[in-house]
């Protein structure tokens, strides 16, 4: 909807709240288009139907467009694990379900991995968009490490794995995995089989990929 066309609600205003998730869905959907080089501040207001002053009292500089977009996908990770609630699991069930929770997102929501993995890349380059998204990525690593933790713990993994080593193999081969474009493969369910199996204490509580 561009400035100069009805309102679909006549008589509801958005409110800022509102206004606020329509841009980061834009931004979000451009960077999933076109990459984080081709974001701009013009296509974003287009697409949500307001002009660059509108925008800018929203998202007044790069880092507060970042971090909008942060947020937006903080929220939808978060009410993806409320989906598939962790209460009363075990370390290797939460395990599980945090693979089942990465599949869903690679191949139900891919825009949710491209756009994570562009802003995390553009962070290693510019230190104020990775103040803003190294808390993000490094939530995800930190769940493993609880796991994995709790998991030692309670005698279901190796009583020698180092929570922190366990969890950076573990987010870099998914990570991996969801960036496939060469003519490389492996399945989900292999890579997946793997992982528990380097991790596992008994190898008969491991799942069978086949």
């Amino acid at each position: 909807m561009h400035q100069d066309q009805p309102c679909p609600f006549p008589g509801k205003r958005e409110s800022g709240d509102e206004r606020r998730l329509a841009i980061a869905a834009a931004a979000r959907a451009i960077i999933f288009e076109v990459g984080l080089e081709g974001l701009r501040t013009r296509d974003i207001a287009a697409r949500v139907g307001i002009n660059i002053a509108t925008l800018h009292y929203h998202v007044p500089t790069k880092e507060a467009l970042v971090a909008l977009v942060a947020d937006s996908l903080r929220q939808e990770f978060k009410a993806q694990a409320q989906r598939n609630t962790r209460a009363g699991r075990s370390p290797l069930e939460q395990l599980r379900l945090e693979f089942v929770d990465f599949h869903e997102s690679v191949h139900d929501t891919p825009e949710l991995i491209v756009v994570l993995s562009a802003l995390i890349e553009k962070g290693r380059r510019d230190p104020a968009i990775g103040a803003i998204m190294t808390p993000l990525y490094d939530y995800w690593r930190l769940q493993f490490v609880d796991i994995f933790r709790r998991g030692v713990s309670d005698g279901t993994f190796r009583p020698d794995l180092d929570p922190h080593a366990a969890a950076l193999i573990t987010t870099g081969a998914l990570s991996d995995y969801s960036r496939q474009w060469t003519s490389f493969r492996a399945s989900y369910e292999q890579l997946t089989a793997e992982l528990e199996r380097a991790f596992i204490a008994n190898p008969s509580l491991s799942k069978d990929p086949s």
